[in-house]
């Protein structure tokens, strides 16, 4: 299963240059960035962990890119996305969201079915990789 959240869904991956290319942009518009990482990418999942602090005070996508490689380095099986925060009056929201890193096996999800009362049926998405416990998702 290919997981597709974020600006670049649909895209190929994006290379560390065109990571680069987009922080940029990011920084360009006075956008703080942020990097994030999760074993559980559920599409309800929004609140992943924070790597480190954002990044306020960046000039260059250089240091960026720095973290995400440490970031990479520390979680080799997560998924790792970056965010831009745009802060100006009347928005306050995150203005650019791109995954970064995926790992190399996405197990997917399964759609269930509850039937209840008046023929209703509920249905929901299971993670397959939250069967097992936080740190031993994707194998790692």
């Amino acid at each position: 299963m290919y997981l597709r959240q974020g600006t670049f869904s649909h895209l190929p991956e994006l290379t560390d240059a065109e990571i680069g290319a987009q922080v940029r942009y990011a920084l360009l518009e006075n956008w703080p960035v942020s990097i994030e990482y999760t074993d559980d990418p559920h599409p309800r999942n929004t609140y992943w962990e924070m790597w480190g602090l954002p990044l306020f005070d960046l000039d260059e996508p250089d240091g960026v890119l720095a973290e995400i490689n440490a970031c990479r380095n520390t979680f080799p099986q997560h998924y790792i996305r970056v965010n831009a925060y745009d802060a100006s009056y009347g928005r306050q929201t995150t203005a650019l969201s791109f995954l970064v890193q995926r790992p190399p096996d996405e197990p997917g999800f399964v759609l269930t079915r509850t039937e209840s009362d008046d023929r209703r049926q509920h249905y929901g998405l299971h993670a397959y990789a939250t069967e097992l416990p936080a740190g031993r998702r994707y194998g790692g």
